[in-house]
């Protein structure tokens, strides 16, 4: 019992110096939070428990290689690497919006005006984190329709209303703000959802 009071970075050293049942105690104790999220985002109990045992394959093979650096951090660092396969996951199945090809919105394809679900959600999360810093250098009016149609998710009959402008207008404010934002992504060369 005294062994689950030490501190997971000691656990975690431990491992790295040869002790393989420090990784069992930290799998155990942290398995509910890690599996719980990752069933929160992808709804499926065999692709949730799929992604916990890559999430640990992944966390061995980073701490094998001596490469763990985030002393006292280790659940959220794990977290982490549960959300970026999370992602992977809804890229390989081709569910996550691609930031290229044509001109129409197929960014935010995934978003509807109806109430996200999970898999929404961790994308929307993911734009939204990516955007924000791009967001600024739009012009006023295309932030505004950008801003009221991604994060307050008004439909653009909402918007032309908050704007005064037309439903026609609008959208392409709206098109305008996406073209804009491509261009802004390739010049600063980010690559967008990872």
């Amino acid at each position: 019992m005294e062994q689950l009071q030490i501190n997971d970075s000691i656990l975690v050293r431990n491992y790295i110096d040869g002790d393989e049942k420090a990784l069992e105690i930290l799998i155990n104790r942290h398995n509910q939070r890690i599996t719980s999220f990752i069933y929160s985002k992808v709804l499926d109990r065999d692709v949730a428990e799929d992604i916990f045992q890559d999430t640990f394959i992944k966390v061995i093979k980073t701490l094998k290689k001596g490469r763990y650096s985030e002393e006292g951090k280790f659940l959220p660092w794990v977290m982490r690497i549960a959300h970026n396969l999370v992602i992977d996951h809804f890229r390989k199945n081709k569910r996550m919006p691609k930031f290229e090809g044509s001109d129409d919105f197929n960014i935010f394809s995934v978003i509807h005006d109806e109430k996200l679900n999970a898999e929404k959600q961790i994308i929307k999360d993911q734009i939204e984190s990516d955007l924000t810093l791009l967001i600024d250098e739009l012009p006023d009016d295309q932030r505004e329709v950008l801003i009221m149609r991604i994060y307050k998710d008004m439909s653009f009959k909402e918007i032309s209303e908050n704007t005064n402008v037309s439903i026609n207008t609008a959208l392409g404010r709206m098109r305008y703000a996406l073209i804009n934002l491509r261009k802004i992504v390739e010049r600063k060369n980010i690559v967008l959802t990872n």
